[in-house]
Protein backbone atom coordinates (compact mmCIF):
# COMPACT_ATOMS: atom_id res chain seq x y z
CA UNK A 1 0.00 0.00 0.00
CA UNK A 2 0.90 3.64 -0.75
CA UNK A 3 1.40 4.57 2.70
CA UNK A 4 3.60 1.25 3.93
CA UNK A 5 5.80 2.58 0.36
CA UNK A 6 6.11 5.92 2.26
CA UNK A 7 6.69 4.62 5.38
CA UNK A 8 9.43 2.28 4.25
CA UNK A 9 11.19 5.57 2.27
CA UNK A 10 11.02 7.39 5.18
CA UNK A 11 13.11 5.30 7.20
CA UNK A 12 15.98 5.37 4.99
CA UNK A 13 16.74 8.60 6.08
CA UNK A 14 19.55 9.20 8.77
CA UNK A 15 18.05 9.59 12.09
CA UNK A 16 18.33 13.54 13.31
CA UNK A 17 18.36 14.41 17.13
CA UNK A 18 15.19 15.84 18.32
CA UNK A 19 14.86 19.42 19.97
CA UNK A 20 14.60 18.56 23.94
CA UNK A 21 15.34 19.49 27.20
CA UNK A 22 16.19 16.40 29.31
CA UNK A 23 16.27 16.65 33.38
CA UNK A 24 17.77 13.43 35.14
CA UNK A 25 17.71 12.45 38.77
CA UNK A 26 19.04 8.98 40.18
CA UNK A 27 16.86 6.36 40.48
CA UNK A 28 17.02 2.91 42.19
CA UNK A 29 15.90 -0.50 40.88
CA UNK A 30 16.71 -4.04 40.58
CA UNK A 31 15.75 -6.45 37.75
CA UNK A 32 12.76 -8.25 37.96
CA UNK A 33 13.26 -11.93 39.24
CA UNK A 34 13.30 -15.21 37.44
CA UNK A 35 10.40 -15.72 34.94
CA UNK A 36 8.80 -12.27 34.62
CA UNK A 37 10.98 -10.24 32.39
CA UNK A 38 9.70 -12.72 29.76
CA UNK A 39 5.84 -13.11 30.70
CA UNK A 40 5.38 -9.36 31.49
CA UNK A 41 2.92 -9.78 34.10
CA UNK A 42 2.95 -6.05 34.97
CA UNK A 43 4.58 -4.15 32.00
CA UNK A 44 4.05 -0.69 32.87
CA UNK A 45 5.25 0.49 36.39
CA UNK A 46 5.00 4.24 35.65
CA UNK A 47 1.22 5.71 36.17
CA UNK A 48 0.84 9.00 34.87
CA UNK A 49 -1.74 11.02 37.43
CA UNK A 50 -4.55 12.19 35.91
CA UNK A 51 -4.61 15.93 37.09
CA UNK A 52 -1.01 16.41 35.74
CA UNK A 53 0.83 16.66 38.96
CA UNK A 54 3.31 14.18 38.67
CA UNK A 55 2.96 10.31 38.48
CA UNK A 56 4.08 7.53 40.70
CA UNK A 57 6.34 4.64 39.82
CA UNK A 58 6.60 1.07 41.35
CA UNK A 59 10.18 0.08 42.05
CA UNK A 60 11.83 -3.30 42.64
CA UNK A 61 14.50 -2.31 45.69
CA UNK A 62 15.43 -5.79 46.76
CA UNK A 63 14.43 -9.36 47.51
CA UNK A 64 11.88 -8.27 50.46
CA UNK A 65 10.34 -4.81 48.89
CA UNK A 66 8.73 -2.98 46.61
CA UNK A 67 8.60 1.00 46.55
CA UNK A 68 5.81 3.01 45.81
CA UNK A 69 6.98 6.48 44.80
CA UNK A 70 5.64 9.72 43.94
CA UNK A 71 7.27 12.25 41.95
CA UNK A 72 5.46 15.92 40.56
CA UNK A 73 5.61 16.84 36.99
CA UNK A 74 9.95 18.41 37.44
CA UNK A 75 10.99 14.80 39.27
CA UNK A 76 11.03 16.05 43.26
CA UNK A 77 10.16 13.13 44.68
CA UNK A 78 7.27 13.75 47.11
CA UNK A 79 7.59 10.47 49.05
CA UNK A 80 8.22 6.74 49.54
CA UNK A 81 6.54 4.01 50.32
CA UNK A 82 7.83 0.72 51.16
CA UNK A 83 5.77 -2.48 50.31
CA UNK A 84 7.29 -5.75 52.16
CA UNK A 85 7.42 -8.98 49.89
CA UNK A 86 7.40 -12.03 52.06
CA UNK A 87 9.36 -15.27 50.83
CA UNK A 88 6.64 -16.96 48.06
CA UNK A 89 5.29 -13.91 46.88
CA UNK A 90 5.62 -12.43 43.72
CA UNK A 91 4.22 -9.20 41.73
CA UNK A 92 0.75 -9.64 40.26
CA UNK A 93 -0.61 -5.94 39.24
CA UNK A 94 -0.07 -2.52 40.16
CA UNK A 95 -2.47 0.49 39.11
CA UNK A 96 -4.04 3.62 40.73
CA UNK A 97 -7.09 5.76 41.28
CA UNK A 98 -7.52 9.24 42.03
CA UNK A 99 -6.32 8.40 45.59
CA UNK A 100 -4.45 5.62 45.62
CA UNK A 101 -1.90 3.20 44.48
CA UNK A 102 -2.55 -0.78 43.90
CA UNK A 103 0.40 -3.11 44.70
CA UNK A 104 -1.34 -6.52 44.27
CA UNK A 105 0.86 -9.65 45.29
CA UNK A 106 0.24 -13.44 44.77
CA UNK A 107 1.12 -15.78 47.34
CA UNK A 108 2.33 -19.27 47.04
CA UNK A 109 3.12 -22.15 49.71
CA UNK A 110 2.67 -25.68 50.29
CA UNK A 111 -1.24 -25.74 49.98
CA UNK A 112 -2.49 -22.53 49.93
CA UNK A 113 -2.43 -19.81 46.97
CA UNK A 114 -3.47 -15.57 47.98
CA UNK A 115 -4.25 -12.89 46.28
CA UNK A 116 -3.93 -9.29 48.46
CA UNK A 117 -3.28 -5.71 47.53
CA UNK A 118 -1.64 -3.13 49.77
CA UNK A 119 -2.99 0.63 49.11
CA UNK A 120 -1.17 3.71 49.14
CA UNK A 121 -2.67 7.06 49.53
CA UNK A 122 -1.67 9.27 46.82
CA UNK A 123 -1.89 12.53 48.45
CA UNK A 124 1.06 11.62 51.36
CA UNK A 125 2.16 8.23 51.02
CA UNK A 126 0.74 6.21 53.88
CA UNK A 127 0.36 2.27 53.43
CA UNK A 128 -2.96 0.62 53.82
CA UNK A 129 -2.83 -2.41 56.12
CA UNK A 130 -3.36 -5.40 52.60
CA UNK A 131 -6.18 -6.99 52.22
CA UNK A 132 -6.85 -10.43 51.07
CA UNK A 133 -8.92 -10.44 47.50
CA UNK A 134 -9.03 -13.97 47.10
CA UNK A 135 -7.52 -17.69 48.09
CA UNK A 136 -7.86 -20.92 46.73
CA UNK A 137 -5.77 -24.30 47.26
CA UNK A 138 -2.35 -23.64 45.94
CA UNK A 139 -2.98 -26.67 43.03
CA UNK A 140 -5.71 -24.74 41.23
CA UNK A 141 -4.88 -22.28 38.97
CA UNK A 142 -2.83 -19.12 39.46
CA UNK A 143 -5.44 -16.44 40.89
CA UNK A 144 -5.84 -13.55 39.12
CA UNK A 145 -7.16 -9.01 39.21
CA UNK A 146 -8.58 -6.75 36.82
CA UNK A 147 -8.43 -3.40 37.47
CA UNK A 148 -10.78 -0.92 36.51
CA UNK A 149 -8.84 1.80 33.63
CA UNK A 150 -10.15 4.98 36.37
CA UNK A 151 -8.69 2.36 39.34
CA UNK A 152 -12.15 2.62 41.35
CA UNK A 153 -13.52 -1.69 40.66
CA UNK A 154 -10.73 -4.09 41.69
CA UNK A 155 -11.68 -7.93 40.41
CA UNK A 156 -10.77 -10.60 42.11
CA UNK A 157 -10.75 -14.02 40.12
CA UNK A 158 -10.35 -17.72 40.81
CA UNK A 159 -10.98 -20.49 38.26
CA UNK A 160 -12.59 -24.07 39.20
CA UNK A 161 -11.64 -26.66 36.94
CA UNK A 162 -12.45 -30.06 36.55
CA UNK A 163 -10.16 -32.70 34.59
CA UNK A 164 -8.03 -29.73 33.70
CA UNK A 165 -11.05 -27.65 31.65
CA UNK A 166 -12.04 -24.66 33.72
CA UNK A 167 -15.66 -25.14 34.51
CA UNK A 168 -16.94 -21.80 36.08
CA UNK A 169 -14.68 -18.68 37.50
CA UNK A 170 -15.78 -17.25 40.90
CA UNK A 171 -15.31 -12.79 40.86
CA UNK A 172 -15.42 -11.20 43.43
CA UNK A 173 -15.73 -6.99 42.89
CA UNK A 174 -14.39 -4.54 45.27
CA UNK A 175 -14.47 -0.35 45.42
CA UNK A 176 -11.91 1.81 45.75
CA UNK A 177 -11.89 1.17 49.95
CA UNK A 178 -11.87 -2.32 49.28
CA UNK A 179 -15.75 -2.98 50.47
CA UNK A 180 -16.44 -5.82 48.57
CA UNK A 181 -19.66 -5.24 46.70
CA UNK A 182 -20.72 -8.49 44.97
CA UNK A 183 -19.81 -11.88 44.34
CA UNK A 184 -20.51 -13.52 40.79
CA UNK A 185 -20.10 -16.77 39.45
CA UNK A 186 -19.31 -17.27 35.63
CA UNK A 187 -20.43 -20.97 34.53
CA UNK A 188 -18.56 -21.86 31.19
CA UNK A 189 -20.31 -25.59 31.16
CA UNK A 190 -22.68 -25.20 28.11
CA UNK A 191 -20.03 -23.77 26.21
CA UNK A 192 -17.83 -26.84 25.71
CA UNK A 193 -13.99 -26.50 24.45
CA UNK A 194 -12.30 -23.17 25.14
CA UNK A 195 -9.41 -21.61 26.07
CA UNK A 196 -7.80 -18.45 27.35
CA UNK A 197 -11.02 -17.10 30.10
CA UNK A 198 -10.40 -13.53 31.43
CA UNK A 199 -12.49 -11.00 32.92
CA UNK A 200 -11.58 -7.21 32.33
CA UNK A 201 -13.68 -4.86 34.90
CA UNK A 202 -15.24 -1.08 33.35
CA UNK A 203 -15.24 1.75 35.65
CA UNK A 204 -19.38 1.26 36.40
CA UNK A 205 -18.31 -2.45 37.59
CA UNK A 206 -19.54 -4.24 34.31
CA UNK A 207 -17.51 -6.91 34.18
CA UNK A 208 -16.61 -8.31 30.39
CA UNK A 209 -15.57 -12.40 30.10
CA UNK A 210 -13.44 -13.07 26.94
CA UNK A 211 -12.80 -16.57 25.58
CA UNK A 212 -11.59 -18.04 22.82
CA UNK A 213 -13.73 -21.25 22.34
CA UNK A 214 -15.02 -23.72 19.53
CA UNK A 215 -11.14 -25.13 18.79
CA UNK A 216 -9.35 -21.76 18.58
CA UNK A 217 -11.88 -20.47 15.85
CA UNK A 218 -14.38 -18.13 18.32
CA UNK A 219 -13.80 -14.98 19.78
CA UNK A 220 -16.32 -14.53 22.49
CA UNK A 221 -17.58 -11.79 24.90
CA UNK A 222 -19.69 -12.18 27.97
CA UNK A 223 -21.06 -9.31 29.67
CA UNK A 224 -22.20 -9.68 33.72
CA UNK A 225 -23.63 -6.09 34.55
CA UNK A 226 -23.40 -5.21 38.17
CA UNK A 227 -25.44 -5.36 41.09
CA UNK A 228 -28.59 -8.12 41.15
CA UNK A 229 -28.81 -8.32 37.44
CA UNK A 230 -28.97 -12.18 36.45
CA UNK A 231 -29.13 -11.15 32.78
CA UNK A 232 -25.56 -12.24 30.87
CA UNK A 233 -25.35 -10.60 27.08
CA UNK A 234 -22.96 -12.94 24.72
CA UNK A 235 -21.65 -11.95 21.95
CA UNK A 236 -19.38 -14.18 19.55
CA UNK A 237 -17.97 -14.25 16.30
CA UNK A 238 -15.95 -17.11 14.18
CA UNK A 239 -12.63 -15.77 13.42
CA UNK A 240 -11.30 -18.90 12.39
CA UNK A 241 -12.54 -21.77 10.14
CA UNK A 242 -12.14 -23.43 6.71
CA UNK A 243 -10.75 -20.99 3.59
CA UNK A 244 -10.25 -22.32 0.29
CA UNK A 245 -9.56 -26.05 1.99
CA UNK A 246 -7.37 -24.70 4.64
CA UNK A 247 -7.99 -24.92 8.04
CA UNK A 248 -7.23 -21.43 9.91
CA UNK A 249 -7.24 -20.94 13.75
CA UNK A 250 -6.78 -18.34 16.24
CA UNK A 251 -2.52 -17.95 17.18
CA UNK A 252 -2.86 -14.60 19.12
CA UNK A 253 -5.30 -12.53 20.45
CA UNK A 254 -5.76 -9.35 22.75
CA UNK A 255 -8.37 -8.16 24.20
CA UNK A 256 -9.12 -4.32 25.43
CA UNK A 257 -11.04 -1.97 26.73
CA UNK A 258 -10.72 1.27 24.96
CA UNK A 259 -11.36 4.81 25.77
CA UNK A 260 -15.15 4.99 24.02
CA UNK A 261 -16.02 1.70 26.49
CA UNK A 262 -16.20 -0.35 24.13
CA UNK A 263 -14.72 -3.77 23.97
CA UNK A 264 -12.11 -4.62 20.96
CA UNK A 265 -10.38 -7.64 20.34
CA UNK A 266 -7.23 -8.37 17.27
CA UNK A 267 -6.42 -11.73 16.86
CA UNK A 268 -3.41 -12.69 14.37
CA UNK A 269 -4.60 -16.05 13.03
CA UNK A 270 -2.52 -18.89 11.29
CA UNK A 271 -2.80 -22.08 9.03
CA UNK A 272 -3.17 -24.92 11.29
CA UNK A 273 -1.33 -27.28 9.03
CA UNK A 274 2.06 -24.96 8.38
CA UNK A 275 1.93 -22.73 11.14
CA UNK A 276 2.43 -19.43 9.18
CA UNK A 277 0.03 -16.51 9.98
CA UNK A 278 -2.54 -16.19 7.91
CA UNK A 279 -3.94 -12.35 8.64
CA UNK A 280 -5.19 -9.83 11.37
CA UNK A 281 -8.70 -9.98 12.32
CA UNK A 282 -10.26 -6.95 13.84
CA UNK A 283 -13.82 -7.33 16.09
CA UNK A 284 -15.67 -4.32 17.93
CA UNK A 285 -18.24 -5.61 20.83
CA UNK A 286 -20.66 -2.76 21.70
CA UNK A 287 -22.75 -3.78 24.62
CA UNK A 288 -24.54 0.36 24.47
CA UNK A 289 -26.89 -0.79 22.23
CA UNK A 290 -29.99 -2.89 23.83
CA UNK A 291 -29.03 -6.18 22.46
CA UNK A 292 -25.40 -5.73 22.07
CA UNK A 293 -23.39 -5.72 18.27
CA UNK A 294 -20.66 -6.69 16.94
CA UNK A 295 -18.46 -5.11 14.07
CA UNK A 296 -16.12 -7.78 12.37
CA UNK A 297 -13.38 -5.65 10.20
CA UNK A 298 -12.32 -6.96 6.96
CA UNK A 299 -9.35 -9.46 7.30
CA UNK A 300 -5.84 -7.83 6.52
CA UNK A 301 -4.49 -10.83 4.85
CA UNK A 302 -0.73 -11.58 5.05
CA UNK A 303 -0.42 -12.39 1.14
CA UNK A 304 2.58 -12.41 -1.09
CA UNK A 305 2.03 -8.77 -1.85
CA UNK A 306 2.33 -8.19 1.91
CA UNK A 307 5.56 -10.22 2.33
CA UNK A 308 7.12 -8.44 -0.57
CA UNK A 309 6.48 -4.85 1.75
CA UNK A 310 8.20 -6.68 4.63
CA UNK A 311 11.13 -7.13 2.62
CA UNK A 312 11.47 -3.69 1.16
CA UNK A 313 10.88 -1.94 4.57
CA UNK A 314 13.19 -4.55 5.94
CA UNK A 315 15.83 -4.31 3.25
CA UNK A 316 15.95 -8.12 3.54
CA UNK A 317 14.33 -10.81 0.95
CA UNK A 318 10.95 -11.04 1.55
CA UNK A 319 10.13 -13.92 3.67
CA UNK A 320 8.50 -16.61 2.85
CA UNK A 321 5.71 -16.53 5.79
CA UNK A 322 4.89 -14.61 8.50
CA UNK A 323 5.73 -15.66 12.04
CA UNK A 324 7.15 -15.26 15.44
CA UNK A 325 4.54 -12.23 15.61
CA UNK A 326 2.35 -11.26 18.37
CA UNK A 327 -0.23 -7.68 19.09
CA UNK A 328 1.26 -5.33 21.24
CA UNK A 329 -0.87 -2.37 21.87
CA UNK A 330 -4.73 -1.72 20.61
CA UNK A 331 -5.05 2.38 20.56
CA UNK A 332 -7.96 4.31 19.84
CA UNK A 333 -7.33 8.28 18.46
CA UNK A 334 -10.23 10.77 19.65
CA UNK A 335 -11.82 10.41 15.88
CA UNK A 336 -11.75 6.84 16.86
CA UNK A 337 -9.24 5.08 14.45
CA UNK A 338 -8.28 1.97 16.11
CA UNK A 339 -4.37 1.36 15.65
CA UNK A 340 -3.00 -2.24 16.04
CA UNK A 341 0.46 -2.64 16.56
CA UNK A 342 2.09 -5.96 16.76
CA UNK A 343 6.00 -6.70 17.30
CA UNK A 344 7.96 -9.27 15.91
CA UNK A 345 9.66 -11.17 18.80
CA UNK A 346 12.02 -14.15 19.56
CA UNK A 347 14.53 -16.12 21.30
CA UNK A 348 17.00 -17.52 19.62
CA UNK A 349 16.79 -21.13 21.43
CA UNK A 350 17.74 -22.17 25.44
CA UNK A 351 17.08 -20.20 28.23
CA UNK A 352 21.03 -19.22 28.18
CA UNK A 353 20.31 -17.43 24.52
CA UNK A 354 19.82 -13.75 23.27
CA UNK A 355 15.97 -12.19 22.79
CA UNK A 356 15.39 -10.18 19.65
CA UNK A 357 12.48 -7.62 18.79
CA UNK A 358 12.22 -6.76 15.08
CA UNK A 359 9.83 -4.74 13.14
CA UNK A 360 6.66 -3.76 13.83
CA UNK A 361 3.32 -4.36 11.83
CA UNK A 362 0.90 -1.23 12.43
CA UNK A 363 -2.56 -1.62 11.05
CA UNK A 364 -5.14 1.34 10.92
CA UNK A 365 -8.89 1.19 10.88
CA UNK A 366 -11.33 3.67 10.68
CA UNK A 367 -14.26 4.45 12.60
CA UNK A 368 -16.66 2.41 10.38
CA UNK A 369 -13.88 -0.52 11.46
CA UNK A 370 -12.47 -0.41 8.07
CA UNK A 371 -8.76 -1.48 7.52
CA UNK A 372 -7.36 2.17 5.71
CA UNK A 373 -3.83 1.47 5.65
CA UNK A 374 -0.63 -0.67 7.02
CA UNK A 375 2.72 0.23 7.99
CA UNK A 376 6.21 -2.06 8.37
CA UNK A 377 9.05 -0.66 10.34
CA UNK A 378 11.65 -1.97 10.19
CA UNK A 379 14.37 -1.73 13.87
CA UNK A 380 16.56 -4.38 14.85
CA UNK A 381 16.70 -4.72 18.94
CA UNK A 382 18.78 -7.50 20.79
CA UNK A 383 19.70 -8.33 24.36
CA UNK A 384 20.64 -10.62 26.69
CA UNK A 385 18.67 -13.35 27.99
CA UNK A 386 19.22 -12.41 31.22
CA UNK A 387 17.22 -9.06 30.47
CA UNK A 388 14.60 -10.85 28.45
CA UNK A 389 12.27 -8.10 27.13
CA UNK A 390 12.51 -5.35 29.67
CA UNK A 391 14.69 -3.59 27.81
CA UNK A 392 13.78 -3.77 24.05
CA UNK A 393 10.16 -3.70 22.07
CA UNK A 394 8.57 -0.51 22.23
CA UNK A 395 5.97 2.11 23.86
CA UNK A 396 2.84 3.89 22.21
CA UNK A 397 0.89 6.72 23.08
CA UNK A 398 -2.03 8.20 20.78
CA UNK A 399 -2.64 12.07 21.47
CA UNK A 400 -5.28 13.23 18.25
CA UNK A 401 -3.78 11.67 15.09
CA UNK A 402 -0.58 11.74 16.18
CA UNK A 403 0.33 7.62 17.44
CA UNK A 404 4.34 8.13 19.05
CA UNK A 405 6.64 5.04 18.89
CA UNK A 406 9.29 4.70 21.20
CA UNK A 407 11.84 2.62 21.15
CA UNK A 408 15.65 1.91 22.12
CA UNK A 409 18.36 1.00 18.98
CA UNK A 410 21.50 1.22 18.02
CA UNK A 411 21.16 4.15 14.62
CA UNK A 412 24.08 5.17 12.61
CA UNK A 413 26.37 3.61 15.55
CA UNK A 414 24.35 5.82 18.05
CA UNK A 415 22.78 3.83 21.13
CA UNK A 416 19.96 5.74 22.24
CA UNK A 417 16.17 5.92 22.31
CA UNK A 418 14.20 6.97 19.76
CA UNK A 419 11.13 8.34 18.64
CA UNK A 420 8.74 8.07 15.09
CA UNK A 421 4.97 9.81 14.73
CA UNK A 422 2.60 7.66 12.82
CA UNK A 423 0.14 9.63 11.09
CA UNK A 424 -3.23 7.86 12.10
CA UNK A 425 -5.50 9.25 9.19
CA UNK A 426 -2.77 7.81 6.40
CA UNK A 427 -0.14 5.51 8.24
CA UNK A 428 2.97 7.53 7.05
CA UNK A 429 5.39 6.99 10.07
CA UNK A 430 8.11 9.92 10.21
CA UNK A 431 12.16 8.96 10.64
CA UNK A 432 13.19 8.05 13.52
CA UNK A 433 14.28 11.06 15.71
CA UNK A 434 17.10 10.70 18.53
CA UNK A 435 16.21 11.64 22.29
CA UNK A 436 19.95 12.46 22.71
CA UNK A 437 19.84 10.63 25.88
CA UNK A 438 23.63 8.90 25.27
CA UNK A 439 22.47 5.69 26.84
CA UNK A 440 25.60 2.93 27.76
CA UNK A 441 26.23 1.20 24.88
CA UNK A 442 28.01 -1.81 26.83
CA UNK A 443 26.54 -5.23 27.92
CA UNK A 444 24.83 -3.71 31.05
CA UNK A 445 20.71 -3.13 30.60
CA UNK A 446 20.92 0.22 29.31
CA UNK A 447 17.22 1.08 29.55
CA UNK A 448 14.31 -0.37 31.31
CA UNK A 449 11.12 -0.20 28.86
CA UNK A 450 8.43 -1.32 32.05
CA UNK A 451 9.12 2.85 33.22
CA UNK A 452 8.23 4.96 29.96
CA UNK A 453 5.68 6.65 30.47
CA UNK A 454 3.49 10.19 28.97
CA UNK A 455 2.72 13.04 30.47
CA UNK A 456 1.45 14.73 27.81
CA UNK A 457 2.24 14.90 23.91
CA UNK A 458 5.41 16.48 24.79
CA UNK A 459 6.39 14.89 27.90
CA UNK A 460 7.98 11.76 28.28
CA UNK A 461 8.96 9.52 31.36
CA UNK A 462 11.94 7.07 30.98
CA UNK A 463 14.68 4.78 33.05
CA UNK A 464 17.96 4.37 31.35
CA UNK A 465 21.63 4.27 31.95
CA UNK A 466 24.01 6.75 31.14
CA UNK A 467 27.17 6.20 28.42
CA UNK A 468 29.45 6.39 31.48
CA UNK A 469 31.58 3.87 33.82
CA UNK A 470 28.95 4.79 36.74
CA UNK A 471 26.09 1.81 36.75
CA UNK A 472 23.34 3.88 38.33
CA UNK A 473 20.75 4.40 36.33
CA UNK A 474 18.46 7.92 35.79
CA UNK A 475 15.25 8.27 36.03
CA UNK A 476 14.79 11.27 32.78
CA UNK A 477 11.95 13.63 32.09
CA UNK A 478 12.15 14.36 28.44
CA UNK A 479 10.36 17.30 26.61
CA UNK A 480 10.23 17.79 23.18
CA UNK A 481 10.35 21.22 22.11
Amino acid sequence: MLACGLAALLLTYAAPALAQKVKKVPFSYLPEPGPDRYSLRVPRKTLALTDGSGFVILAHQGSGEYAVERYDADLKKQWTATVPVAPGETLEAFGRSAEQAWVVLHRTDDNTQTLSVTPVRLAGGQRGAAKVLATAPARDRRLGVSISPDGRRLLALRSLTRDNQVTSMAATLFDQNLAPLEEKIYDFREIGDFFSPAAHVANDGTQYVTLVSDQMRKLSVRRYLPGPNPEVRVLGVPVGGVYGGKAVRIRDPRFAVLADGSLYAAALCSDDATGAYTGLKVVKYDFTTGSGDMKFSPEVAFTPEYLAEVGRATGQPAPARIDDVYVGELLLTADKHLIVVCEKHYEEGGSTSPVHARELHVFGYNEYGNPKWHSIIAKDQVAPAADGYAGIGFRAAAFGNDVQLLTQETLDKKPDLYLRHLNAQTGVVSAPERLKLNIAADQEQPYVKDFTAWLDAKTMIGVSRPNKKAKALQLEKIVVK
